[in-house]
C-alpha cells in the first residue's frame, strides 16, 4: 500500500460537515488521558494490535494526538496523527454500522487541521487503503515509490520463509 501526501495549507472548508455531524449528536474531540485504556482497547477489539499500539503512542504526547467521535459516551470512530512517525496521519477507523455518515471524513479533517496549526505544511497518510477517499476528501496524491513504505520491515508473529 502506498503513502499519500496532503497539502495542509490547502484543506477544504469543513464547517458544513461539522454542522451535519453535530446534528447527529456526535461529538468530535481529542481523547483525554484518563480514556487511554478505553480508546486503545476499543481500537484493538475492532481493528488490529498494530493500530492499537500506534494509538497508545498518541497518549504520550501533549496535546494527545488522537481524536475521537463519540455519541452518548460511546466511541464511534477515532483518528490519530504523529503515531507511527511525525507528520503522519493514521491510523483511523469508524465502527462498521456508523460508516458513510461523514464521521471518517470529519476525523480526517480535524486531525489534518490540527497538524496544520501545529506548524506542518504537509501531512503523509501512510499505507493507504482507500486512496480514492483521501483524493476526494483532501486532494491527497500518491507518493510514488512509497510501497511498501515505513512498514516494510515490521516485526511479525508469523515467521517469514527463509530467503532462498
Amino acid at each position: 500500500m502506498k503513502d499519500m501526501l496532503v497539502k495542509l495549507y490547502d484543506l477544504p472548508d469543513y464547517s458544513n460537515l461539522s454542522l451535519s455531524i453535530e446534528k447527529q449528536d456526535i461529538l468530535i474531540r481529542p481523547a483525554l488521558s484518563a480514556e487511554k485504556s478505553i480508546v486503545v482497547d476499543w481500537v484493538r477489539e475492532r481493528f488490529e494490535d498494530g493500530w492499537a499500539s500506534e494509538t497508545e503512542v498518541c497518549f504520550s504526547y501533549q496535546p494527545i494526538s488522537c481524536i475521537i467521535a463519540i455519541r452518548n459516551s460511546q466511541i464511534l470512530g477515532f483518528a490519530c496523527y504523529d503515531a507511527a512517525y511525525r507528520n503522519f496521519f493514521g491510523p483511523t477507523g469508524v465502527e462498521k454500522e456508523h460508516r458513510g455518515k461523514g464521521i471518517g471524513k470529519i476525523l480526517l479533517l480535524k486531525c489534518l487541521d490540527t497538524m496544520k496549526h501545529l506548524g506542518y505544511a504537509y501531512a503523509i497518510i501512510g499505507g493507504v487503503g482507500p486512496a480514492e477517499f483521501y483524493k476526494k476528501a483532501v486532494n491527497a496524491t500518491i507518493i510514488e515509490g512509497s510501497n511498501p513504505g515505513i512498514y516494510r520491515r515490521l516485526l511479525s508473529t508469523v515467521p517469514e520463509e527463509a530467503d532462498q
